[in-house]
């Protein structure tokens, strides 16, 4: 059987407060199956140096697509992430929302609306809680997909 694929979203020209955090959530999210967007986790506030706009959209694009499911950490506000969120509703890709609403932030209206308890889901969780919420998420939703 061949291993998940996995995309993960998280802020980056947005914010890179969470960027040590997303590493931990990539780093623990391997032992489900490929990472492909592990440099969200180590990559400047710029993004990765070398890379122009189209060349990097033109490939996330192409592994959001190609993925099996999708895991975003929606803390941080980030024009990006909700673009990819969108384009994975748009091909009813298996997604999961993290949110931790202990930051003070509200999460949007347009994320916390997409809830369909088929494909797209959002956990409000508390930092530590990651590992328990991915967890339960991949052995309750992606053994189904």
């Amino acid at each position: 059987m061949a291993k998940t694929s996995i995309y993960f979203c998280g802020s980056i020209r947005g914010g890179r407060d969470d960027a040590a955090f997303y590493a931990k959530i990539i780093q623990h999210l391997k032992q489900y199956g490929d990472v492909l967007t592990e440099h969200v986790g180590n990559c400047g506030p710029d993004g990765e140096k070398g890379l122009d706009d189209k060349t990097i959209h033109d490939r996330d694009l192409a592994w959001l697509l190609q993925c099996d499911v999708i895991i975003a950490e929606v803390t941080q506000p980030s024009l990006g992430v909700g673009y990819e969120l969108g384009r994975a509703i748009a091909d009813n890709k298996l997604v999961l929302c993290l949110f931790r609403p202990d930051s003070g932030r509200r999460l949007s209206g347009m994320i916390r609306g997409a809830i369909n308890g088929k494909n797209f889901f959002v956990e409000d969780y508390q930092q530590d809680e990651y590992c328990s919420k991915i967890d339960d998420f991949f052995s309750t939703h992606v053994a189904q997909h």
